[in-house]
């Protein structure tokens, strides 16, 4: 018995050693990066990107069930985001109150017969809205798919932008997080694939008009550990497993990713428990297997607000279902473990258990592009298509900024998919 504690409290005291020292190293790299990070904003003009008709357009996917209450306030601070394109899709997932009643009264929208292409699966969709009060919004009303993964699928569907970015709606973002969050992909578009933002704990914060008028401390200590919690785990775990490329969870709060490459590994697993951790490890796979040159990245200061669980009860069935989530993903990604093709990711994911607590281009044709962007209209083909039939011929248009202020959505993958009738929404 005394040989067996003796064992105990080595084996205790090496593991904590060895955690501490890990966390001390992490310390150190996140400093490092932070540091970094702030000389690298100080050459960014974020009025300039404000102002600038060339910055890429993203569009916001908002999930909502049973909302009816905060929903008007949770999209007209989205609409409020400092960003020059910017579109809104919010996504009522089968709710059973008055949620799509609330949003179509106070914004004025209308149903649209718009092309609506289910790339990645989820629940049907029964149609599509668009505001008349600001034609930057439109409500995506579904069947319930039981999952905040299956709403995001069928907004990933309808976004038109070449970024996507997911939020709660119960969250609050701070007026410039879109802007701060895009810089890494605007200083390189072409490795930085998705990048995560920090998350806060709203708790104790003084509201008014949907916005935070003053950051206090919660009153209660369950709260208070909580934020040291997100801190620690943002601020140096996050920006240190970034900084080696080794980031394997964006938080669903607040994230952009790109959409393309989003859509080209199926969107979120609808079955999945922990979607945020397990759509970026689908993303480390995919590239991975493709051998991209890639970067997913962490930026500290763009904000989201969001509650914690103010009480046990609700921190227990949080925190279950995040381990739930991790052994989920772990199941099922167990293939990339220790694997030299997956490198320092099938190291890390091993490490996740503690810490978690491609470019294809379009071709251009020169038949039917003129300048990367080509179209031709027929009308009655073969007597199928009564209206306009719009021909897309290797072309992505997803820059296209018309595009967006019309019914048709998501045109650029029109070349790939069956008859146009089959696609439009009634």
């Amino acid at each position: 018995m005394i040989r067996f504690l003796e064992i105990s409290n080595q084996t205790l005291f090496y593991y904590y050693l060895a955690s501490n020292l890990a966390y001390l190293a992490m310390l150190i790299i996140a400093l490092k990066t932070s540091a970094a990070h702030q000389r690298q904003l100080q050459s960014v003009s974020l009025t300039w990107i404000k102002q600038s008709p060339l910055a890429p357009p993203i569009t916001i996917l908002a999930p909502a069930h049973n909302e009816e209450k905060s929903i008007c306030v949770a999209v007209r601070n989205l609409l409020d985001l400092d960003y020059p394109e910017l579109e809104v899709i919010v996504i009522n997932d089968g709710s059973t109150d008055k949620t799509l009643e609330v949003v179509r009264r106070e914004f004025g929208l209308r149903l649209v017969r718009a092309v609506y292409i289910p790339q990645v699966a989820s629940a049907p969709v029964r149609g599509l809205y668009r505001s008349d009060s600001d034609t930057r919004l439109i409500v995506v009303d579904k069947e319930p798919g039981g999952s905040k993964a299956d709403a995001v699928n069928a907004g990933l569907n309808a976004a038109t932008s070449p970024y996507v970015c997911i939020v709660d709606t119960d969250s609050v973002l701070e007026r410039d997080a879109l802007l701060r969050i895009m810089v890494p992909l605007l200083n390189d578009p072409k490795r930085v694939v998705c990048v995560g933002g920090i998350v806060r704990v709203l708790n104790g914060a003084e509201i008014e008009g949907g916005r935070i008028r003053r950051v206090r401390l919660p009153r209660k200590s369950i709260e208070v550990i909580q934020v040291v919690e997100y801190l620690r785990a943002f601020l140096i775990g996050r920006e240190a497993w970034a900084r080696g490329n080794m980031l394997m969870i964006i938080s669903g709060a607040f994230g952009v990713f790109r959409t393309d490459l989003v859509r080209a590994i199926g969107g979120y697993r609808s079955c999945s428990i922990g979607e945020d951790f397990d759509l970026v490890a689908r993303l480390h796979r995919h590239l991975l297997e493709k051998d991209e040159d890639y970067y997913i990245q962490f930026v500290p200061d763009p904000v989201c607000w969001t509650e914690v669980p103010s009480d046990l009860r609700s921190l227990g069935r949080q925190r279950a279902r995040w381990q739930k989530g991790l052994l989920d993903v772990l199941w099922t990604n167990k293939d990339m473990l220790f694997r030299p093709r997956y490198g320092r990711i099938g190291a890390s994911l091993l490490v996740v258990v503690r810490t978690y607590g491609t470019r294809d281009r379009a071709r251009r044709d020169s038949n039917h592009c003129a300048g990367g962007v080509g179209w031709r209209a027929e009308s009655g083909t073969h007597g199928r298509i009564p209206a306009l039939w719009i021909c897309l011929r290797d072309c992505n248009l997803d820059w296209l900024r018309t595009a967006r202020r019309t019914d048709l959505q998501t045109l650029q993958r029109l070349a790939r998919c069956g008859p146009a009738r089959d696609l439009l929404l009634s």
